[in-house]
């Protein structure tokens, strides 16, 4: 089905005065953010800030006890959400969960749902070009119950993006990646967005990478405590503010062919 045209003057992302109690404490607290359209934006915060309810607020599967979302220009509904992808930090599969990986990536296009009756061959050509950027082309027939974290997280990128979203939410999507994988897991992500055009939403405690990566950085703890671009956000100061504690930014140096030392953020530590 042809994507409805874009209005790129339209936010990918509106927010406002969001609130939502679960129990006895108020996860949201009157967050309001708006996102434009084509941003890498990552979303930053203690465990219990509420950046995993947020995201399920976008998705609409968590009500808003008062304020407003709209993905896209539009309320949150079916028909909008069919031109959101979603990877969620994990996912949890029974070992007796035998589809394999072409048969789960098959059910996400209207033209290979049919796999059962449908060639191999066939089906791969028409995933192909999702397939080869993600690097699963050689794990199509295993069951997607026996993959690793890291294989499986590139699975669920590549069935949210055969679907030609307009926004793509991730939730902590290294979660399951060993940590050598971790970087050329965001590289990943980033080239994805740089080459379709994306909007990237993206929770994630690794500060270094919010660093490199982000366009746009948001910090939760219930409100946004502070926006930015991530050298604006990423500093003792403003973490403070969204963490409760200081956290300091640590650099290290290398040294260019020509330049001499350069300083490059690598990563943050707690005190």
């Amino acid at each position: 089905m042809a994507q409805p045209p874009k209005n790129l003057a339209t936010p990918a992302i509106e927010i406002r005065d969001a609130r939502v109690r679960l129990g006895d404490t108020d996860v949201l607290r009157g967050v309001t953010m708006m996102v434009p359209r084509g941003r890498m934006v990552a979303l930053i915060g203690p465990n219990g800030s509420g950046k995993t309810t947020l995201l399920r607020c976008l998705l609409g599967l968590q009500g808003l006890d008062s304020g407003e979302v709209r993905i896209l220009g539009e309320p949150v509904g079916p028909k909008v959400l069919s031109r959101v992808g979603y990877v969620p930090q994990r996912l949890q599969l029974e070992p007796s969960f035998t589809i394999s990986v072409r048969e789960f990536l098959s059910l996400r296009r209207r033209d290979t749902r049919g796999w059962f009756w449908q060639s191999h061959r066939r089906i791969d050509s028409m995933l192909h070009g999702t397939l080869g950027e993600l690097g699963v082309e050689s794990i199509l027939d295993r069951p997607l119950a026996g993959l690793s974290g890291g294989q499986l997280q590139r699975v669920l990128i590549a069935y949210s993006l055969l679907a030609e979203p307009e926004l793509l939410l991730l939730d902590e999507p290294t979660a399951g990646v060993d940590t050598p994988g971790e970087q050329s897991f965001y590289e990943l992500i980033s080239s994805i967005h740089a080459r379709l055009g994306l909007t990237v939403v993206l929770v994630s405690h690794d500060l270094a990478m919010v660093f490199r990566q982000a366009t746009w950085v948001y910090a939760l703890n219930g409100v946004i405590c502070c926006e930015g671009h991530p050298e604006e956000v990423l500093n003792a100061d403003s973490l403070k503010a969204a963490y409760g504690i200081h956290v300091t930014p640590y650099h290290h140096h290398h040294h260019g062919a020509a330049s001499g030392p350069v300083e490059q953020p690598i990563a943050f530590k707690r005190r």
